[in-house]
Order: structure tokens, then sequence, then C-alpha cells
């Protein structure tokens, strides 16, 4: 990365505590769209926990305790390996520890030596680690080697969803989550089905998926999550009071929900009221630093013509992407978006192409389009901008990098089209992206 570094003091709390990525089991990935004239940044909220981690005294903290001490005295238990490796990435995916990747894996594989053969639970926690460090074709690979030796397990059924989805196999992602809800209902099960769905631009199914998902939760934690999720699928809609009411039912449930509260300080930003999100958003970066709040909090003091604030806050991003990476994170992606808006805009290419070499998604598809606009080469760019709304998935911040390339190559009514959905769909997808498309657009009528 080459924009300037957080202070030493930062990047060891950062190291210590959080900088991960998109973490195992998560339903959406999105990448770091921010910046002069950037997108949005998209929050990086995981789906819930399969309920194949067993939970001590109510957290997952409380499992690894009671699992390490059980394994002290059971160090042949495969099955507790494997479980002890699975609450690691779950306990990775809750607090942004990148340690816990490691741990995972010794303890997954430790599982997988002592039972080399019928070990779904070992296979399952090994495919969810590969997901977590964006190694999607192994993590496809373990989801269907533990189904083939368990059709019904919860995790392997999740992570197979995820794998189709993050490799952009969305009509397979399709079939996979129906056949999950069908085997194991469930919230796993219905928050996937609900992404596919919206990736296949169906918002309104979406909805009515995790409507049915909210009314089955029982648990305050899965109150809160499905909550959120329909919060930000609102917000996504441009819907910012039926998504601030979503939020609130998640703070409701639990208190300081930090999805939640992110929700919300996203949904502020997007209806001008940026003091209040920059104020939500500090509290939520001290708890959780990871890349999507960092960067949305840059955006924001971006737009307020604080651009040291920002560029603190775009270095701390950059310090997950070093952590991350070291931890075996792919983060190519991240990479990518956020040097294409700050940094060595030949990187962001480089990063762009070679996750575009691993997985064809409408993320990918969107950040190679993005790159490639920002290095001058609008004309290779279109092909990937319409790529990314292939498969029906409306996103404002999609719309206004197609727009702006398609600007860029002098088609105007194209241009003009693109942006002004964008900001239908939700005119606050982004403080700076968001002002820049009404510039641009501004521009168009006035035929410039």
């Amino acid at each position: 990365m080459t924009y300037p570094k957080a202070p030493r003091s930062v990047r060891g709390r950062l190291a210590a505590a959080v900088g991960t990525v998109l973490l195992a089991c998560g339903i959406t990935v999105g990448g770091l769209a921010l910046g002069d004239d950037g997108g949005r940044a998209p929050a990086l909220v995981p789906a819930p926990p399969s309920s194949d981690v067993p939970v001590g005294r109510g957290t997952t903290a409380g499992a690894v305790t009671a699992l390490q001490a059980r394994l002290r005295t059971r160090p042949g238990d495969w099955r507790g390996w494997a479980q002890l490796g699975a609450a690691y990435v779950e306990q990775a995916r809750t607090t942004g520890d990148p340690t816990r990747y490691p741990q995972a894996e010794r303890a997954l594989g430790r599982s997988l030596a002592l039972r080399p053969r019928g070990n779904d639970a070992g296979l399952a926690g090994r495919g969810a680690l590969a997901a977590a460090r964006h190694d999607f074709r192994a993590a496809l690979r373990d989801a269907d080697a533990a189904l083939a030796v368990n059709p019904y397990s919860e995790r392997g059924l999740a992570v197979r969803v995820d794998a189709l989805v993050e490799l952009g196999r969305y009509d397979a992602a399709l079939a996979a989550a129906r056949h999950a809800d069908a085997v194991r209902p469930g919230l796993p099960a219905f928050t996937r089905l609900a992404y596919v769905r919206e990736l296949h631009g169906d918002a309104d199914g979406a909805r009515k998926v995790l409507d049915l998902a909210l009314r089955s939760a029982g648990r305050p934690d899965d109150i809160a999550y499905v909550a959120t999720a329909l919060g930000n699928l609102a917000r996504a809609q441009g819907q910012y009071p039926q998504a601030l009411r979503h939020y609130a039912a998640a703070l409701r449930a639990v208190p300081g929900h930090l999805p939640a509260l992110e929700g919300r300080a996203r949904t502020y930003a997007a209806r001008g009221q940026l003091g209040t999100a920059a104020r939500e958003l500090r509290e939520v970066v001290r708890r959780y630093p990871l890349p999507g709040p960092l960067a949305a909090l840059g955006e924001i003091y971006e737009a307020r013509g604080e651009r040291a604030a920002a560029q603190r806050q775009y270095a701390l991003a950059g310090t997950w992407a070093d952590l991350a990476r070291a931890n075996g994170v792919a983060v190519d992606l991240e990479t990518a978006l956020v040097e294409a808006d700050h940094g060595d805009r030949q990187a962001a290419l480089r990063a762009a192409r070679a996750e575009w070499s691993r997985r064809h998604t409408v993320h990918t598809a969107d950040a190679l389009a993005w790159a490639l606009h920002r290095t001058g080469q609008d004309q290779a760019a279109l092909p990937y901008a319409e790529r990314a709304a292939a498969p029906g998935f409306r996103d404002a911040a999609f719309l206004y990098h197609r727009g702006m390339i398609e600007r860029a190559l002098g088609r105007t009514a194209d241009a003009r089209r693109d942006l002004s959905a964008a900001l239908r769909l939700d005119p606050g997808f982004s403080p700076t992206g968001a002002a820049a498309a009404r510039s641009a657009l501004a521009a168009l009528e006035a035929g410039r």
C-alpha cells in the first residue's frame, strides 16, 4: 500500500485486537469503494454463526475456554478439536483478531489427523477457515467433502453457499441456498437465501425471507442480527426511515450491537447528518476498527473537508490489509478499491486483475472496472462494469461507477441514466461518491 502508514502505536493496538476481513460464513463481500470521487464503503457484517459451534456461557470466548479445558484432559477428542477450530474462526468473526486463524488451522489439522475419514466437522470447519481467508475454491471443496459425509451439516451447507457466492456462481448459490433451507432450515440458511435473492435483483424477496427469519428468531443476538440485515437492505434501497427503525429494533435486542450502530451511523451520513454519523462511527472503530467502518468514517471526514483526519482512517485500512495478508487472507479486492482512490492506481489495477483471475463476482467485476477507469482505460472498463450488474444486482455505487465510465467514453445518455439511477436508488450511498455523482450529472445536463 502506498498511502501513509498508521502511527506505530495505533498499528500495535490494531494488530493486537483487530484487523481481519469479512470473516467465515459471511454473506457479503463488497469492496472499499471510497475517496475523492469514490463509492460506498460497504458494511462488513458476517452471517450469524452456525449452531455447530458450541457456546459456553453465551459467548464464543466461553466456548473456546471450555473446549481448551476439555481437550487438555481428552487430547484424542477429534470432534472437540474440530469444535475448537470452528470456535476460533467464529471468535475471529466476532472480535476481528487475525491471530485466531493460525490457531484455527492447527486445531482443525489436529482433528483431521486424529480422524482422517468421516470427519464432517473437521472438513466443514476447514472450509469455514478457507472462506475466512478468501480461498473460496478450497472452501467449496471442503464443504462438498463435509456434505458427502453428512448431508445435514449446517456449517457445511452454509460454507457451500458462501463459497459459490464468492466464486460468482450465483445460480448454483441460489440452488444451494434453497437446498440448505429445505434440509436444515434456520438463520444461517435464511440469511444466505435472502442475500442470494438480493444478488439476483429480488430485494422484495430478500426482505420477505428476512422478515420470516426475524419472526423465527428467539435469541437476542439472532434478533439483532436479522434486524440489522433488514436495516442494511432498506438503507441500500434509500429507505432511510425504515432502516433506522430496524437498527433501533436491533439495539433494543442487544444494546451496543456494533453492526447496528454502524448501520445507523451510515444512515445518518446518507441523510446528511455528518456530525452525528462521525460521532457514532468513531465509537464503532474504537471497538472494532475493520476497514468498512474505517473507510466510511474517512469519507465523512473528507466530505467535511477534514483531509488529514480522513487520511488517518485510510491509513488504518491499509494497516488492516497488511495484518490480514500476514495471517493468510487474500486482500486483493480491498487493496484494489482503496488504492484506486487513495494510492497507487497501477497497484490497484494489478490487485483487481489478480482477484479477477481467482473469482468472477459482481464485486470483483466492479473493482476491476473502477481500477481500469482510474488508470484511464475506460473502453476496457465498461464490459466489467456491465458484468457487475449481470445477475440483476442493483447497487448505487456500482451504478455510479458505470455512469462515470460512460461519461468518460462520451456516452452521455447512458451516463445520465446510470448516475440518475444511482441517486434514485440510494441518494446518500456515499458522502463523497453521491456528491460526485450529482456534480457529474449537473455537468452532463449543462452539456459539459
